[in-house]
């Protein structure tokens, strides 16, 4: 991987970021990690994926490092409005989620990277880097498949999955991991009778009835653990 260069002598060129999370604990040790780097300049922390595109527009950041799991319409939606009006903008997906289906929406979405929370500090600062150099960077622990069933029947779920919308795959993942509807709002911050609303076209798209069938198949895209 090629560093970045100013044309000033040999000295590194800044990197801009915009750090997108919900969480002030995360985003404070996030500008410490990097801002001990040389290669990093300014860092603008948001928590809300309703600010991303506003506040892409005011700072053209280099690279936006993405959470995930946020209230409102949640990380995988900002991305995917910020990649509509700013098609060369690069996102860097870093996440407490591990599983590969999410690494996978991530990059439909339009993410160039992902990095786990779990990953070593100096991983982050790779994948920042690699990202603003054009390369697609993902973290090597999450190249893995579940071996626990076929791979015809991972595909044929996944390829069902694929049809959710990224909200619909947010209350997916809630209401497989045991969340009732009223649980999933509090989560979201949405109101009940719209996860209710979710949760009926949810199971109508996956052609199931029950929130057993819901895990069932999101073990199996690893999406909630055996």
């Amino acid at each position: 991987m090629d560093a970045i260069y100013s044309d000033e002598g040999s000295s590194v060129k800044k990197i801009k970021v915009l750090l997108v999370d919900d969480h002030a604990v995360v985003r404070a040790g996030f500008r410490m990690l990097l801002s001990a780097q040389d290669f990093i300049d300014e860092i603008v922390d948001i928590d809300r994926g309703e600010l991303v595109t506003q506040e892409y527009t005011q700072l053209q950041p280099d690279v936006v490092v993405m959470d995930l799991s946020m209230p409102g319409i949640g990380g995988l939606e900002a991305i995917r409005r910020l990649i509509k009006q700013y098609s060369d903008a690069i996102v860097l997906v870093y996440s407490i989620h591990d599983e590969a289906i999410y690494v996978e929406r991530a990059l439909q979405a339009g993410a160039k990277g992902y990095v786990s929370k779990n990953s070593a500090p100096e991983i982050l600062a790779e994948a920042v880097q690699a990202v603003v150099n054009g390369d697609v960077y993902i973290e090597s622990e999450l190249l893995h498949e579940s071996n626990d069933v076929s791979q015809d029947q991972v595909e044929q779920y996944r390829a069902v999955v694929d049809l959710l919308s990224p909200r619909e795959f947010d209350v997916f993942c809630l209401l497989a991991k045991g969340m009732n509807a009223h649980e999933a709002a509090a989560q979201l911050c949405l109101g009940y009778k719209t996860v209710a609303n979710y949760n009926t076209q949810i199971k109508h798209k996956l052609k199931v009835t029950t929130a057993a069938d819901l895990a069932h198949i999101a073990m199996i895209l690893g999406v909630i653990k055996h």
